[in-house]
């Protein structure tokens, strides 16, 4: 199969075919490290990192992956100041904090991170070449690219140098027109000596776009495969690239343009300089997301979107992912509780042997799966092949988990001796998720999954006896609430053959001791409903944990037997 790519140069999808063969060069603009990275930083960095796991995995290329770090800008050197502090030392607390959210994301292929300010000379020499050849020159100490120069200024974003705007005004005296660009910013007396760099224009620091044209000819060379970034960037930033970046090396700069859509909350870009974002980006900031949600959901969230589509961005949003993530977890766990094996240990999605299930003498439902894992992996691959779509590739996988789980189920696995039977289900979900595996994704079992810590384990376990014993008499409106209530904890209750298993999809604040309060007004109920009996097998399984109870005037109250 072949890869097509939407090339936002051209407007259109376009067979991939790489400057050199078996190799990809990929840059994506990163952050401008001044403020916490939020929910948008995000959606690039997952993004690529997708694709560059995919085109390994299934294509065998050799990508060489590049993130720049903007640590030279207005913004931060505005931020610095108003927080009293060095713009390094921001910068390198921001960047510290970028990078942590990327690990959690499991956004581990990003080879090089190129800052800036470690890029002056590049740069410098950049700008020296763009002179040479009459793009560019010099007002004072400030240095502009002549747009006026480049007769195909305006191709990606179709827009008239005229329109350039977001620069600052620089220092010096006029510019020849309107749409020119800064290269190099004459120093000002305001701004911190950390900032100001020699050059052959007096003291200063690099435009903002000429840094990533500088960065990426140092580590891609002058021509390379893949530029991506947020559509936001068209113009002016990526469309300066292109100018400077073609005019000083005359030839292409990058073959593919790859634009990712926006993060939206409100029908708002989310944004660090919205004055009106400013509450909402709080709650969205990567760490503040991280300590309410697991990197996997955040990844799963991002990449269930085609990449060229606006994210909405919302809790609910969040949420219904949350359900669709789960269950894939939850049928992992039941496939591990088969114990044949452990799902999680998949072989590579690479080896077509993992997709060539032997049905052997299973019978029908063997040969379905069989034929559903083999169709699931071509339709898998196309949908990546056919610009990266993440959201047509998860959705077959959905599907994939509704055979395995009918499989397990026809053929009573979970109540039989069938070791081939279990074996034949552990292969189908190693295949499975070997392919989510392709994309960042069901890597390990979730943390939470193992119940914490044990007298929270014990307590659920408790919780589930006394579920079991209304259920046998009858009494399901009492049963459905212990469910219910289980839920609300963030509790996830699942009936099988052999018996209720648990699993908590979010861990509360206070779980072991709501829990707890969940056993006391469980007991009232059946207090209530003169079931004695059962409010005395609750008060006697917490004493058997080590919680006592006492009934008192007031209500009732409870300790720990260890204090």
């Amino acid at each position: 199969m072949s890869i097509r790519i939407y090339n936002s140069l051209s407007n259109s999808k376009e067979p991939f075919e790489t400057i050199e063969p078996g190799k990809v060069g990929m840059y994506l603009c990163g952050p401008t490290v001044y403020k916490p990275s939020h929910i948008g930083h995000a959606v690039g960095p997952v993004i690529f990192d997708a694709i560059k796991r995919y085109l390994t995995i299934f294509h065998g290329y050799k990508v060489n992956w590049v993130v720049n770090i903007t640590d030279v800008e207005d913004k931060l050197i505005a931020e610095a100041d108003a927080q009293g502090i060095g713009v390094f030392e921001l910068a390198q607390r921001v960047e510290k904090n970028y990078h942590d959210a990327l690990a959690a994301l499991a956004v581990d292929g990003v080879d090089h991170f190129p800052k800036a300010s470690e890029n002056i000379t590049q740069i410098i020499e950049m700008i020296e070449t763009l002179i040479s050849t009459d793009y560019a020159y010099v007002v004072g100490g400030d240095v502009y690219f002549n747009v006026s120069k480049d007769d195909d200024y305006g191709k990606l974003s179709n827009r008239n140098p005229d329109d350039q705007t977001g620069q600052r005004e620089l220092a010096s005296g006029p510019k020849k027109h309107p749409g020119d660009f800064a290269l190099w910013k004459q120093a000002r007396e305001d701004e911190p000596d950390a900032v100001k760099y020699d050059s052959p224009w007096g003291k200063g620091r690099p435009g903002w776009h000429i840094e990533c044209s500088a960065m990426s000819k140092r580590l891609l060379g002058d021509s390379f495969d893949i530029h991506g970034g947020g559509l936001d960037l068209i113009f002016p930033h990526h469309e300066n690239e292109i100018a400077q970046s073609e005019s000083c090396t005359q030839k292409p700069f990058a073959k593919f343009w790859m634009h990712h859509g926006l993060t939206r909350f409100n029908t708002k870009k989310v944004s660090k300089s919205d004055p009106e974002m400013q509450a909402a980006l709080q709650a969205m900031t990567l760490s503040t997301l991280l300590e309410e949600y697991s990197g996997e959901l955040l990844r799963f969230f991002i990449l269930s979107t085609q990449y060229r589509s606006p994210i909405e961005y919302s809790p609910a949003e969040l949420a219904g992912k949350k359900k669709g993530l789960t269950s894939f977890h939850r049928l992992f766990k039941r496939v591990n509780d088969l114990g044949a094996g452990d799902v999680y240990d998949a072989p590579s999605a690479a080896n077509a042997d993992t997709f060539k299930l032997d049905p052997q003498a299973l019978g029908d439902e063997a040969q379905q799966l069989a034929a559903s894992i083999a169709d699931a992996r071509d339709r898998f691959q196309a949908a990546m092949d056919d610009d990266f779509n993440t959201a047509a590739a998860l959705a077959v996988l959905f599907e994939l988990t509704n055979s395995v789980n009918r499989f397990i189920e026809v053929m009573s696995l979970e109540s039989s001796d069938d070791a081939a039977g279990k074996s034949f289900a552990l292969k189908a979900a190693q295949a499975l998720a070997s392919l989510g595996q392709s994309l960042g994704v069901f890597l390990s079992a979730p943390a939470a999954a193992s119940g914490g810590d044990a007298l929270v384990g014990q307590l659920v376990d408790a919780l589930l006896e006394v579920r079991s014993a209304c259920r046998a008499e009858k009494c399901f409106e009492l049963a459905d609430k212990v469910r219910d209530q289980l839920s609300t904890l963030g509790v996830v209750v699942e009936d099988k053959p052999t018996g209720a298993t648990w699993s908590i999809e979010k861990q509360s604040d206070d779980l072991q001791g709501n829990l707890i309060e969940a056993h006391i007004q469980t007991r009232l109920a059946c207090k209530a409903a003169k079931n004695f009996a059962l409010s005395d097998m609750i008060r006697d399984r917490l004493a058997g944990i080590g919680v006592a109870l006492e009934d008192r005037a007031g209500g009732t109250t409870w300790e720990l037997a260890n204090g």
